[in-house]
């Protein structure tokens, strides 16, 4: 189960998202996205709060959410490690291991 959050103040918005990207979530993520899009906010920020599993196709649709402006939050080790994968900015250090910070 995937629980998305969406809030917007003026001309932003903050989707939250908690749970599992996966299966019909991603879906479901989509077609929020999609609203979000059309309705014209700016720098939407896409944060990723108690993710518990990202599929490859949840993969996927955030690195397309993040191609097209959005800004990606990532709370916790392996959800920062998935977000740096995508953004290019990788928060494993050279022992491999996850950034504690």
């Amino acid at each position: 189960m995937l629980k998305i959050t969406s809030e917007q103040t003026g001309d932003s918005a903050r989707l939250t998202l908690e749970g599992s990207l996966s299966g019909p979530w991603v879906t479901e993520l989509e077609r929020v996205w999609q609203t979000v899009r059309q309705s014209g906010m700016f720098a939407p920020v896409v944060e990723l709060v108690g993710i518990t599993f990202i599929s490859e196709e949840g993969k996927a649709l955030l690195a397309r959410m993040w191609r097209e402006g959005a800004a990606l939050i990532a709370h916790g080790c392996c959800t920062r490690h998935i977000v740096g994968e995508i953004t290019g900015t990788g928060p494993v250090g050279a022992s491999g291991q996850c950034d504690p910070a």
